[in-house]
């Protein structure tokens, strides 16, 4: 699910107009002798790598300081089917996004596949507290703005480390910057606005920490292993998005 933070308009302005810088191009190798040539291995395009690794440590410190203690109450105190049914309202309104992007991505059936979601799912699933839909064999997606700016030929731009949001690259923080302006919960007044965006950061981190548990116990240089992973990850998504079409 993607995360949104409310009210960053300096850090949205920042990636608009970084956005309009050219990215540079990912090197081919020279051609070799033989009669089959290897594939040339993506460019990492991480300029502000000193920077990005300073971000990166004070994220490490702020979970460690706030974030963890929180996810520990957060587990301790809530019963697993009232986490449940936090995690099914918000991947309801996360599956609007998703429909969404999938239309402007021209994945018309699996757009229709996810607004057939988000109608069982807040009827019959009770706001969507209970994942109706998926019982019946309507599977949840994947997609986000980021996604459909790379699907439209869009490059992915400098990686960055964000503040307390984490891993992004610039086109990444564009398309967060598009949720963030498209998601109502910008627009509520600021307790019930900030109160819902941080629960819903509390409950993704919980979800994921045997991940993030993970990748701190596989690797020497948890900045690149991370780097890797998330760029990976995000060049897969965009091109399974790409063979679809």
């Amino acid at each position: 699910m993607t995360l949104c933070v409310k009210r960053l308009p300096l850090a949205l302005l920042v990636s608009m107009a970084l956005f309009g810088a050219p990215v540079q191009a990912a090197k081919k190798p020279a051609p070799a002798p033989v009669a089959v040539q290897a594939e040339a291995e993506p460019v990492i395009l991480d300029p502000f790598e000193p920077v990005n690794r300073g971000v990166f440590f004070f994220n490490e410190v702020f979970d460690a300081v706030i974030t963890t203690p929180v996810k520990f109450l957060y587990k301790t105190l809530l019963p697993d089917p009232l986490r449940r049914g936090i995690g099914n309202v918000f991947d309801n309104l996360d599956d609007v996004y998703i429909g969404v992007n999938h239309g402007l991505q021209g994945r018309g059936n699996l757009a229709g596949n996810d607004f057939a979601r988000v109608l069982i799912n807040t009827s019959i699933g009770l706001g969507g507290l209970f994942d109706v839909a998926s019982d019946m064999g309507l599977a949840k997606g994947k997609g986000d703005y980021g996604v459909t700016l790379g699907v439209w030929g869009v490059g992915p731009g400098p990686y960055l480390v964000l503040p307390v949001l984490g891993v992004s690259t610039l086109r990444d923080t564009v398309g967060r910057g598009l949720r963030i302006a498209s998601d109502p919960r910008t627009y509520l007044e600021p307790v019930p606005g900030y109160s819902l965006t941080g629960a819903e950061y509390v409950h993704v981190r919980s979800t994921n920490s045997a991940t993030e548990d993970l990748i701190s116990s596989s690797s020497l240089d948890k900045y690149r292993f991370t780097r890797s992973l998330f760029l990976q990850r995000r060049e897969a998504l965009i091109n399974a998005a790409k063979q679809s079409n």
